[in-house]
């Protein structure tokens, strides 16, 4: 009975220490199938956000809020052009954030045309970004 018990504990000992010791990725990648998930990176990680995107329509993303700008602020964006090289083909908006400290924070993104006038929030992103220290 004993040994029973000890094997119990023995694996569930490794099953934590295990899991305590899992890498958090320092680079998370994220894209349309991923609005409305979570991602778990490192402090100090990048988040690079990668949305079609047509500029010749006059849509183009806009980051609309950071919930927790002391977690996570925007490092860069582009627009990548289309490489195909047909007239009114679409490219892709690249964002770049980077995670500052441990703390959740949900990034909100909206396609529009940015006058006035223009059509607002014709798609909407959002992604929640966990911020962990790396385990020792």
């Amino acid at each position: 009975m004993k040994i029973k018990w000890l094997s119990i504990g023995l694996v569930a000992t490794t099953i934590l220490v295990i899991t305590a010791c899992s890498k958090l990725p320092n680079n998370v990648s994220a894209d349309a199938s991923s609005s409305g998930k979570q991602v778990e990176v490192v402090v100090n990680g990048s988040i690079t956000v990668t949305l079609d995107s047509n500029a010749t329509t006059g849509y183009s993303w806009e980051l609309t809020g950071i919930s927790d700008t002391g977690v996570l602020q925007k490092t860069d964006n582009k627009y990548e052009a289309p490489t195909s090289g047909l007239v009114g083909a679409g490219g892709k908006e690249v964002w770049t954030f980077q995670t500052l400290a441990a703390g959740t924070t949900t990034l909100s993104m909206e396609y529009s045309q940015p006058w006035a006038g223009g059509q607002k929030a014709a798609k909407n992103f959002t992604l929640t970004i966990i911020s962990k220290y790396a385990a020792k």
